[in-house]
């Protein structure tokens, strides 16, 4: 029989757990009547009696606790309102059953019982960050036709650590109203998506991933830790965290549905929790109102404060849960313009509460505001603190440079004698407005830009006619190499880092998906010579502080000789590097330049070395340069340097 024994007033929503059994919570203040059913310790319960029916309280939460209940056992909630009668999935659900999905039962889970190994591991510093973004779904494919799953991911973590970035930012993981997808169109914001599920297989998953754990000194996993949806995505988190990687998970708040196959959502979701007369109305909908700014979703109804209290305990669900270090919140300009004027208080007590959770959690507002013409143009309130009246992120997504390389390298591709604005890549190398230069996100690729049918990927962009060609692949490097030497916190999207050419999609068939047979041994060394420059360059930004740091100066331009010379330092430090870039077409020898102080300057990086790795033609500058007391471009000292063909070289001072 369902009781309200250890149900009291802080009984958290969804389904908890206990030695005993679990308590169920569910906010539907409109529905007439809520009763527990489903499976627990191997007996049925589907009646609509008095024995299953959930009590109510006056915030409008049902709640009830069923005694022998334990993990893995399955329920649903039967609800009758004004409008409908029938089944609807707990939104707090940790895991669903795939089974006759979406007419499913949710499976009962505990809160964490997972073996973590991440004691030790701290956030990287955000100004130390290099962000990797992928699709779980298509990056690690290891069947034809199958989409990889979350174990496959992390049986590339070593990939990835060798690479060097420190941040995994995966596309959101949530259950979805259709597959294949992004992950914008969610409707169950605290399960994981059932592809990414691993189902088959998983003692051959667990010896590869206990094989992980061994290389690094750690204990192994059970069978039983990596039986479930959660424990797999657990198991992700804590093997980049043995490895140092932070992870940061991409959620969707400004919206949720949409992206389906008839652009609703279903019957047995959170819309229409209460089943209240559907009149067309979905402002009526309890989690939801009737904006939709291009999204194919409904924004959430953010002025009522238990909708506000689900989004943010969501993402304190992730950090308690899934240990995860921080987010991208999708497209905060829209929450705001679709908000009724609560957007704001909603940023405000997110990012707050989440602050108070744990120190150095990254916020990354994803914000566009000239999209809108009722929300301020300027990403400064975004970023300032919330006692201050701003919406209290750390930092926000940044087109700035994106737009100025990718102009520069499609400008580079029409020839020789076309212009190539290199003064506005000068104008961008730090974003405008901000106190730190960590502030700003940035790219030049990512899964919006390149996504099929829109942007091409940098090779395709820098040749269209070949895109292995040299043309596609200096330019690639001479782009990359700017992102990497730039304020901010660079972002690589799966398959730049070894030149990727072919448009993402969501599809784990068809001509699309990521070229790894490409980094072979017997394969053109030309993916495997791009994937080395791509991680010496990370590593020079990790040698080099002043790489990481605030300050840059663009000391010279030239549009005419496709130049460009920046300063990049750390104040009263003595760690002074000199960064210059062309996508001039022929090789610049002797060719002045301003540094600092006179002496030996050290050759650090010349991408013209990655040109069939090691280049035995490289144009460069035999190791370094001495710069003489000749004053030039505001410094004290100059020196004649070689400036390889769409080539960069990067000098530190010896």
């Amino acid at each position: 029989m369902l009781s309200q024994a250890h149900i009291s007033p802080q009984t958290p929503a969804g389904a908890t757990l206990d030695e005993d059994g679990a308590a169920f919570r569910l906010w539907a203040p409109e529905a007439d009547a809520v009763y527990l059913h489903g499976i627990f310790a191997g007996e049925v319960f589907e009646a609509l009696t008095d024995d299953r029916l959930m009590q109510k309280d006056a915030r409008g939460y049902w709640t009830g606790y069923q005694d022998g209940a334990r993990d893995g056992d399955r329920y649903r909630f039967w609800v009758q309102g004004k409008g409908s009668s029938g089944y609807k999935r707990d939104p707090r659900a940790r895991e669903l059953d795939p089974e006759n999905f979406p007419d499913c039962f949710v499976i009962l889970r505990p809160a964490d019982s997972f073996p973590w190994h991440d004691r030790d591991f701290v956030t990287p510093d955000f100004s130390d960050m290099i962000v990797y973004q992928l699709h779980v779904g298509t990056f690690a494919i290891a069947k034809p036709g199958v989409p990889s799953n979350f174990l496959d991911v992390a049986l590339k973590i070593p990939y990835l650590a060798d690479l060097g970035i420190n941040v995994l930012q995966p596309l959101p993981i949530d259950e979805q109203e259709a597959n294949p997808n992004m992950g914008y169109g969610g409707a169950d914001l605290f399960s994981p998506d059932f592809p990414y599920i691993a189902v088959a297989d998983l003692p051959a998953y667990l010896e590869k991933l206990n094989a992980l754990y061994a290389a690094r000194h750690k204990s192994g996993l059970t069978l039983a830790d990596i039986q479930s949806g959660p424990g797999q995505l657990k198991a992700l988190v804590d093997l980049c965290h043995v490895h140092g990687i932070a992870v940061v998970f991409d959620v969707v708040y400004n919206h949720a549905g949409g992206f389906a196959v008839d652009g609703r959502f279903d019957d047995n979701c959170l819309y229409y929790m209460d089943r209240r007369h559907n009149t067309g109305n979905n402002n009526d909908s309890l989690y939801f109102t009737d904006q939709d700014r291009g999204t194919g979703g409904l924004a959430f109804a953010l002025w009522n404060e238990e909708v506000k209290k689900f989004l943010i305990d969501n993402a304190r669900y992730y950090l308690a849960e899934f240990h995860a270090d921080g987010f991208r919140y999708d497209e905060i300009s829209t929450l705001i313009s679709t908000s009724q004027g609560s957007g704001w208080e909603f940023c405000r007590a997110l990012t707050s509460n989440l602050r108070g959770f744990r120190n150095r959690i990254l916020q990354n507002a994803e914000f566009w505001p000239a999209r809108f013409a009722d929300i301020p143009a300027s990403a400064a309130p975004v970023i300032a603190p919330a006692q201050a009246g701003g919406m209290g992120f750390d930092v926000v997504q940044h087109d700035g440079l994106r737009g100025a390389l990718r102009g520069a390298v499609g400008a580079a591709s029409w020839g020789a004698d076309a212009h190539v604005p290199m003064s506005a890549i000068a104008a961008a190398l730090y974003p405008p407005g901000f106190d730190h230069g960590w502030r700003a996100v940035t790219c030049v690729e990512n899964h919006d830009l390149v996504l099929a049918g829109r942007d091409p990927r940098l090779p395709v962009l820098a040749d269209g006619a070949d895109h292995r060609s040299w043309y596609a692949r200096s330019r690639s490097r001479v782009a990359t190499a700017i992102l990497l030497t730039a304020p901010g916190i660079p972002q690589l999207f799966m398959g730049q880092e070894f030149l990727e050419d072919k448009p993402w999609d969501v599809l784990p068939t068809g001509p699309n998906l990521l070229s790894w047979e490409s980094l072979d041994a017997s394969a053109d060394s030309t993916r495997r010579d791009h994937l080395q420059f791509t991680k010496d360059l990370i590593r020079l930004r990790r040698d080099l502080p002043a790489l990481r740091g605030d300050y840059v100066r663009a000391f010279f331009c030239s549009d005419h000789d496709r130049v460009i010379a920046w300063h990049r330092w750390r104040e009263g430090t003595g760690d002074d590097v000199i960064v210059v870039a062309s996508f001039a077409e022929t090789t610049w020898s002797g060719y002045e330049i301003g540094f600092p102080y006179p002496g030996v300057w050290q050759e650090r990086f010349n991408s013209d070395a990655y040109d069939h790795f090691v280049n035995p033609i490289v144009a460069g500058n035999g190791g370094g340069v001495v710069a003489v007391g000749r004053g030039l471009h505001g410094f004290a000292a100059s020196a004649g340097i070689v400036i390889p063909a769409n080539g960069v070289v990067v000098f530190a001072r010896g």
